[in-house]
């Protein structure tokens, strides 16, 4: 079926408010297990046996039924191996990987939009195996002792996993998930105080950094390369105390004729927490020339740029240089209808990883007490007006007076929504475009240039401070 035409925004959105045929059996069975963690794995427990029982019940009839029957058996009587414990955490990725494709379809069909071909690659074999040896029985006795159990003691057993890894490339990934889970849980000690656990977060947390002791499963090989032009939709910031990452999601144009492909192109760097703000850019900029090519509304003339089966742009400024002027709203409106989504790397298949570039015009906002919707079509999508970074213009009161949007279609709650990453607004009857990377390069705007400045000022003196204690 086409999709419904939005006024230019090609989208159907009545299809993204319909019920997903076994989603909430699939979540279901999740939710059991998660609740299984918090009590944990060593002893006999109700809340253990039923979750167990319900994930091995959801797999069943798969590859998985045998391995994970016989896991969740040996579980239930507290004599789970570490080996078990990996076939627990594959029952639940594959579980939330079924949700993950059955939404994506959702997407695609609501979007008339393709999907490329996945490519599966071989394991390397190239991760230090005893490290992750290390790395699963450290999460093996956090899986025993579950949330309400654990303590500084078991917590701190990662600081040395940790410290060994973080050298080696290849297991880096790994060990930066396995930092900052350790830290979370830290923070959280002892369990038994805890008013109120995250179930689901620490739940996905152990189960992806068990996945990722398996050898090869971390490998991320580049199969690719991109020549064309790159055209910026906008800017994804996340931001955390000690780090920032930007994401900019495009249209790729083949030099060669080819579909054009949605991508990304990521640049994260550790900060100071006390750079906030417009400051994050000047952190990043000089890591990536895409960002200055964002800020001025160009493309990028790319050259044997490496590329994933996923999309995602490993950025060398020496295989791009700025192009022509190329308007966020234009390629909305033009080139990504026809872009095709990328694959999707087995474990990233998750809900919360949907993240998917749309445009919308002609809805209507509306503002109530359950926060800002826009109606497409009759049908109200809730706007995420929590994502939209504090490091642009882009405001939640810009993006409610909007007569168009480019953002990302995510799920979270249960629920599509829309994280709005540019909007158009109507200025003495005339568009004007908002973007939330509009800062990204460098600005005149007057609050960005203050922003920018305070930063500054805030970066020397940390750069004074540090070269202080240095000379000690």
């Amino acid at each position: 079926m086409v999709p419904a035409d939005q006024g230019g925004g090609v989208m159907r959105a009545d299809l993204l408010i319909e019920t997903v045929d076994g989603l909430d059996e699939a979540l279901a069975a999740v939710d059991a297990f998660d609740r299984a963690l918090v009590v944990g794995l060593l002893r006999p427990h109700a809340v253990l046996t039923t979750g167990l029982t319900e994930l091995a019940d959801a797999v069943a009839g798969t590859p998985l039924a045998a391995r994970v029957a016989e896991a969740a058996e040996k579980a239930a009587a507290g004599a789970a191996s570490e080996d078990h414990f990996v076939a627990l955490a594959a029952a639940r990725t594959a579980l939330l990987g079924s949700v993950h494709d059955a939404l994506a379809a959702r997407v695609e069909e609501a979007t008339g939009r393709a999907r490329a071909e996945a490519t599966v690659p071989a394991p390397t074999g190239r991760q230090a195996g005893n490290l992750l040896t290390a790395a699963r029985s450290w999460l093996s006795d956090l899986a025993r002792c579950g949330w309400q159990g654990i303590d500084h003691d078991v917590v701190s057993g990662a600081a040395p996993v940790v410290s060994a890894m973080l050298p080696d490339p290849a297991v880096r990934r790994l060990a930066t998930l396995l930092d900052g889970f350790a830290a979370e849980l830290a923070a959280s000690c002892p369990g038994t105080a805890l008013d109120r656990v995250p179930v689901r977060r620490w739940a996905d947390l152990w189960s992806r950094a068990m996945m990722l002791t398996v050898p090869g499963a971390a490998d991320v090989p580049v199969t690719g390369t991109a020549t064309g032009r790159l055209l910026p939709l906008g800017v994804d910031v996340q931001e955390h105390a000690t780090a920032v990452q930007a994401q900019v999601h495009a249209v790729f144009e083949p030099a060669d004729g080819a579909l054009p492909l949605l991508v990304r192109a990521n640049v994260s760097v550790p900060k100071p927490d006390t750079v906030v703000g417009a400051g994050l850019w000047q952190l990043l900029r000089p890591h990536m020339s895409l960002l200055a090519a964002v800020s001025e509304g160009r493309s990028m003339d790319l050259t044997d740029m490496p590329v994933t089966a996923e999309g995602d742009l490993i950025w060398n400024d020496a295989q791009a240089r700025t192009g022509r002027p190329a308007d966020a709203f234009a390629t909305a409106r033009v080139a990504m209808a026809t872009a095709a989504a990328p694959a999707t790397a087995p474990l990233d298949r998750h809900p919360a990883g949907i993240a998917t570039p749309v445009f919308l015009e002609g809805y209507s906002a509306q503002q109530d007490d359950d926060g800002l919707t826009f109606a497409v079509a009759g049908h109200r999508l809730a706007v995420d007006t929590d994502r939209i970074p504090t490091a642009g213009p882009l405001t939640p009161t810009a993006v409610a007076a909007s007569v168009a949007c480019v953002g990302l279609l995510r799920w979270d709650a249960e629920e599509f929504i829309v994280q709005p990453l540019a909007v158009e607004t109507l200025v003495r009857k005339k568009p004007a475009a908002i973007h939330a990377g509009a800062w990204a390069g460098g600005t005149a705007d007057k609050a960005g240039a203050k922003a920018e400045k305070a930063a500054t000022d805030a970066g020397a003196v940390l750069r004074e401070r540090a070269g202080r204690l240095l000379r000690k």
